[in-house]
């Protein structure tokens, strides 16, 4: 039960991210969004984490002490801004985030967007994803204009709407220089 709930679950995801990703033009990136989550490594932990209402990988990280789940998919996914932590060169010395490229930081908003309205359903507004960025944005580690980028966004949608934030997206973030590079 918990492996057919979990997998509407994630497939639910990928599909508003695809929506997503296609309504600004990010077609590749919409089809192959999280394709690492039906592999065992991460559909496994998954099913016996499920909660529904909540990350799977929140729960096994409760139980261990670290998510191997999660590990396993920041590694392999460029829209998470954890797969852009690296050492710093020059005056930022240890770990720090990298410049994301544009294209990645559509599918990470567009991600954030779509897993709230999965996990909140009809509680849902503009504002969760905005809501939830700012209660753990403290423990981010993500470039300046990384940050700035996703911050703005997210204020958009809160403000303008869903709407009028992906046609910027589309219209304008997307043709500036900086698409499509690594």
């Amino acid at each position: 039960m918990k492996a057919w709930r979990h997998f509407k679950t994630i497939t639910h995801h990928k599909l508003l991210v695809m929506k997503g990703c296609f309504q600004v033009g990010l077609y590749r990136q919409g089809l192959l969004h999280d394709l690492s989550k039906y592999g065992p490594t991460e559909f496994l932990v998954g099913c016996r984490y499920f909660q529904g209402n909540k990350s799977p990988n929140n729960a096994e990280r409760e139980e261990k002490g670290y998510s191997s789940a999660w590990l396993h998919h920041k590694g392999r996914n460029k829209h998470h801004l954890e797969y852009w932590i690296d050492y710093g060169v020059g005056e930022v010395k240890g770990m720090t985030g990298m410049k994301m490229p544009l294209n990645y930081v559509a599918e990470m908003f567009i991600d954030r967007m779509s897993a709230a309205k999965n996990y909140q359903k009809g509680a849902y507004t503009d504002r969760s994803p905005l809501e939830y960025y700012e209660r753990g944005k403290d423990h981010c580690i993500l470039h300046a204009q990384t940050r700035a980028l996703l911050e703005q966004l997210l204020h958009m949608l809160a403000e303008e709407g869903e709407e009028a934030t992906l046609r910027y997206m589309k219209n304008v973030l997307l043709r500036q220089k900086g698409y499509g590079t690594p």
